[in-house]
C-alpha cells in the first residue's frame, strides 16, 4: 500500500497560509505570488543604498547547500541573506563529509545541531528539497534553489518581477519560452507562475525532441515553428541547451538549432515592437541567442539578475516569518 504524500502547499505553508518553506509554485495562490512580488519591490531600493542592509534576519544562520554548480543563483542568495543581516555558511559539497560517504540526512542533522535556521538547497534530484523539508526539525526553513527537472521557483518569481516592472501587468500578455523545455526546471516554474498570475497566453517553442511528453498539459500552447511562434509576443524568454542533462543525440547540431530556434534580430522583429527579451542564464551566445539581441535595447537580462536579489530577500524573509509564526503557535499549544 502506497503512503499518501502531502500536497506541496500543505508542506510549504503554515495553517494560516504563510510561507514556511519555498519549494514549488504549484498550488500557491495568485494572491501569495503577488505578495512575494510586492515584498520584493520593497527591497529594490535596499540595493541602491550606501549601506545595503536591513535587520530582518539578524541573528539567523542561512546555509547554502549547493549540490550542483551555480553562479547567479548561489551568489544572489548569498547577497540576499547578507543584505537581510543573516550569518551565511556556504557549504562546499565537493569537500564536505558527503564526499566521504556521509548521508544527506546525517549532514542535515549536523547542520541543524549548529543552530541553522534556513537551508537554501540546489540538487540534481527532483524532490530533494521536499525530502529535506519533511526531514528537518520544525523551525528550519527550506528554500528550493533548483531541483532536477522539477522546479526553480525563485528564478520564476524574479522573472515575473522583471515582466511586471517592464509591462506593468500580466493580463493580456503573450509570453513565449523558447528552447530546451524538456530539461528545464525554470520553464516549468515559469509556466506555472505565468498562468497563476493571469497572462493571456503562454507559448513554448521548441523542436519535438526538446519538449516533455506532457507539454500540452502544462497550461501552454506548443509551437514548433520559431517564426510563427514569435508573432504578437510581448515577452520572449530564451533557454540554454542543457547538454549536461541530455542522454543521446536530441539535436543534429548547435548550428542547426541556432538557425531554427536561435533568437536573432530578424526573428525578434516578428514580435511586437516593445517585446522584451529575457534569459535565466548562463547565456550561450550564438547557440540560443545572438549577441546583438542579448546586449540590445530590448534585453532585460541584467535586470533579471538584479531582481534576483530582491526576490530572494523577499522569499527568505517571508519563509522565516512564517516559521516564527508557526513556532509561536506551537508554543501556545504546548508543543516543542
Amino acid at each position: 500500500m502506497t503512503t499518501p504524500q502531502p500536497s506541496p502547499d500543505s508542506v510549504q505553508l503554515t495553517a494560516d497560509g504563510q510561507l514556511r518553506h519555498f519549494l514549488t509554485l504549484d498550488g500557491l495562490s495568485r494572491e501569495l505570488l503577488t505578495d512575494i512580488l510586492d515584498t520584493a519591490d520593497s527591497f529594490i531600493e535596499v540595493g541602491e543604498r550606501a549601506i545595503k542592509k536591513v535587520p530582518l534576519l539578524r541573528g539567523r544562520t542561512v546555509v547554502n547547500l549547493f549540490f550542483e554548480s551555480s553562479t547567479r543563483t548561489r551568489s544572489t542568495f548569498e547577497l540576499a541573506a547578507k543584505r537581510l543581516s543573516a550569518d551565511v555558511l556556504n557549504l562546499d559539497i565537493s569537500t564536505s563529509a558527503t564526499s566521504k560517504g556521509e548521508s544527506l540526512s546525517d549532514t542535515l542533522l549536523n547542520l541543524e545541531a549548529m543552530a541553522s535556521d534556513m537551508f537554501v538547497v540546489r540538487h540534481a534530484q527532483s524532490g530533494a528539497p521536499h525530502f529535506i523539508a519533511a526531514s528537518v526539525t520544525p523551525g528550519v526553513a527550506i528554500i528550493n534553489a533548483g531541483d532536477g527537472r522539477h522546479a526553480h521557483p525563485t528564478q520564476a518569481m524574479l522573472d515575473m518581477l522583471t515582466i511586471r516592472q517592464h509591462k506593468g501587468r500580466f493580463e493580456g500578455l503573450k509570453v513565449a519560452i523558447v528552447g530546451d523545455i524538456l530539461h528545464s526546471r525554470v520553464a516549468r516554474s515559469q509556466i506555472c507562475a505565468l498562468n497563476t498570475l493571469g497572462v493571456e497566453e503562454v507559448r513554448v517553442i521548441a523542436p519535438g525532441t526538446l519538449l516533455p511528453s506532457d507539454a500540452e498539459h502544462l497550461g501552454c500552447t506548443v509551437e514548433y515553428d520559431m517564426e510563427k511562434g514569435m508573432r504578437d509576443l510581448d515577452v520572449v524568454i530564451m533557454l540554454r541547451l542543457q547538454k549536461e542533462r541530455m542522454q543521446g543525440a536530441l539535436l543534429p547540431s548547435e548550428q542547426e538549432f541556432y538557425r531554427l530556434y536561435g533568437l536573432d534580430r530578424s526573428k525578434l522583429a516578428l514580435a511586437k515592437p516593445d517585446c522584451i527579451v529575457m534569459h535565466p542564464g548562463p547565456i550561450n551566445r550564438g547557440v540560443e541567442i545572438e549577441s546583438a539581441v542579448a546586449d540590445g535595447p530590448r534585453s532585460v537580462i541584467l535586470n533579471q539578475v538584479t531582481n534576483g536579489i530582491a526576490v530572494r530577500m523577499a522569499v527568505m524573509s517571508m519563509a522565516m516569518g512564517g516559521q516564527v509564526t508557526e513556532r509561536v503557535s506551537r508554543l501556545g499549544e504546548g508543543q516543542p
